[in-house]
């Protein structure tokens, strides 16, 4: 049976005693989780899923901090044969009432039958509950308790291949009622096509700080370790942002091979890793930090290997993906030991364009223009996917399926184009900016203004605000800045806005530099373009910003 429970129950009996999850803990010893304490601390959870009259066919929500409790809830739910989907905790970097909204929409379409949380979060969730005004049950799983697996707790390892194993829900500030159904089959349809592409074999060792949330986490440093027998390092997303010099230290400590980081994740490395933290430090063992999630960039590429070059890492350790939830993963991978394409002439200045690699053997695509008709190569339209690891559906949401296909291809929203049979990604189609008829990619305009001194790299926001007056579109630049008086500001805001115009063909009509921590972030820590248009905005209306 090709199930995630089968092969998870598979290793326990072979490996039992063999260490799946080096669990990393705030103040505490590391957590060597075997696939026997793995197991059986599913199977605890398992037993309260039975308890609560889950059935096998069920969704169960599972919103929980890093630890093993997490852990053990994706699996239990897995191994008792219900549909687990992570999501995220309240956090500071969420609005809290329009996380409360969206969880309360959540629960109306996507209708599981239990939470699992802990009890700091067990008033939200009786909150969302009342306001979805769903019967849900709520499961309590602040420390884990084992059992031991039998029949009843391990049914999902019987289930159909085309059942469901798995929703992921999308990442925004918004959207979460978009739940993406994966079956068993196109989850390992995906690893057997992935795994080959990098090379992957139980020598790795995998060292992620990802969110479980996040299809990157989930996926490709949670679930294909263990389904391939990966020895997986663990830590907090919340440890690594207040100390990122952690992971480096794990990749060191256990030999790290693999790990993949969105793009500013190399600008933080880079810029926020002090001298002193890299004693000790040795990077030689890895064989790719594999850049996915966002358009790659080559001044990041570059800024992270000569930050850390004195620390055994090499240009052709770095790499390359594209990847969505709804294609379970990968599409594109760059060729590892090799440093991922480039193109000089994409892009915005002179760094060009980097290439998210070829495509998997199990994944066609075609570039669209608005008319929904085939671009050449090099042309930038919009990506349209095929594969057989696709989402089933939307979870409850015909509407959204449908809309999303054409031609039997998923239309990922994703702006990009081909190049010497190497995908690239420019951007997202809703983040267009379009100024007299122009279009203008926000995310080269960020990268433009994180090169100034005193912008904190990857803290910023490009939008657009219609001007009824010109009848197109102004750009607005939103900067975070440790500056603190008012002339520093409006000097800083004057030298992102000379660079923009120096190295690309857009002015910025406006340039706010705001303190730390403004902007609004995403659930898998991107900055959120389309909120804080709305957050600036409103603080035009209410005048505490002039125009």
């Amino acid at each position: 049976m090709s199930t995630l429970a089968h092969h998870l129950l598979a290793h326990y009996r072979q490996h039992p005693e063999r260490v799946a999850v080096h669990l990393q803990r705030n103040r505490q010893p590391d957590l060597p989780i075997t696939y026997r304490r793995l197991v059986e601390g599913a199977a605890g959870i398992a037993k309260q899923l039975a308890a609560a009259s889950v059935r096998a066919d069920e969704v169960v929500a599972i919103i929980l901090p890093h630890g093993e409790p997490l852990i053990y809830a994706f699996w239990g739910a897995t191994l008792y044969g219900a549909i687990p989907s992570v999501l995220s905790p309240l956090t500071e970097k969420l609005l809290p009432e329009r996380y409360r909204k969206d969880l309360a929409a959540l629960l109306r379409v996507t209708r599981p039958t239990a939470i699992v949380t802990w009890s700091g979060f067990a008033d939200e969730a009786r909150q969302a509950i009342r306001s979805a005004e769903r019967e849900v049950q709520l499961i309590l799983a602040d420390a884990p308790f084992f059992e031991a697996p039998h029949a009843e707790l391990t049914a999902g390892a019987l289930r159909e291949p085309s059942a469901l194993a798995l929703l992921q829900h999308s990442s925004g500030t918004t959207g979460l009622q978009k739940g993406v159904a994966l079956s068993h089959q196109a989850i390992f349809n995906q690893l057997d096509a992935y795994a080959p592409a990098i090379g992957l074999s139980e020598s790795d060792c995998i060292v992620s700080w990802l969110p479980l949330y996040h299809d990157m986490g989930l996926i490709a440093c949670f679930i294909m370790p263990l389904m391939c027998g990966v020895p997986l390092v663990l830590m907090s997303p919340f440890d690594w942002v207040r100390a990122p010099a952690k992971l480096l230290q794990a990749i060191t400590t256990y030999r790290g091979t693999l790990c993949w980081l969105p793009n500013f994740a190399y600008n933080f490395c880079a810029t926020r890793i002090r001298d002193r933290e890299l004693v000790g430090v040795d990077l030689s063992s890895l064989r790719a930090v594999i850049n996915c999630s966002e358009p790659v960039y080559h001044n990041s590429h570059e800024l992270f290997a000569t930050r850390f070059a004195s620390v055994g890492f090499r240009r052709e350790m770095l790499a390359s993906c594209y990847a969505m939830a709804e294609n379970t993963f990968a599409v594109s991978q760059s060729q590892i030991g090799v440093p991922p394409l480039r193109n000089p002439s994409g892009g915005i200045g002179n760094a060009g364009q980097v290439s998210s690699g070829r495509l998997l053997p199990n994944v066609a695509l075609r570039v669209l223009d608005e008319h929904r008709r085939d671009l050449p190569e090099g042309v930038i339209g919009e990506l349209a996917i095929r594969s057989n690891c696709m989402l089933s559906e939307y979870y409850h949401r015909p509407d959204a399926t449908a809309q999303a296909f054409h031609e039997g291809f998923y239309l990922t929203g994703d702006l990009g184009y081909v190049w010497r049979g190497e995908v690239f990604v420019t951007g997202r189609k809703k983040d267009l900016i379009i100024v007299g008829g122009k279009n203008v990619y926000p995310q080269d305009l960020e990268q433009l203004a994180s090169e100034v001194v005193g912008v904190r790299p990857g803290r910023v926001a490009a939008f657009g605000v219609f001007n009824e007056e010109s009848g197109t579109e102004d750009v607005v630049i939103v900067a975070e800045s440790d500056a603190v008086t008012g002339d520093a500001r409006e000097r800083l805001a004057e030298a992102v806005r000379a660079h923009i115009t120096r190295n690309s063909d857009v002015a910025a009509h406006r340039v706010v530099i705001v303190e730390p921590h403004w902007l609004i972030k995403t659930s898998s820590g991107k900055v959120a373009r389309s909120a804080n248009r709305e957050k600036y905005l409103a603080l035009l209306r209410t005048g505490e910003l002039t125009d």
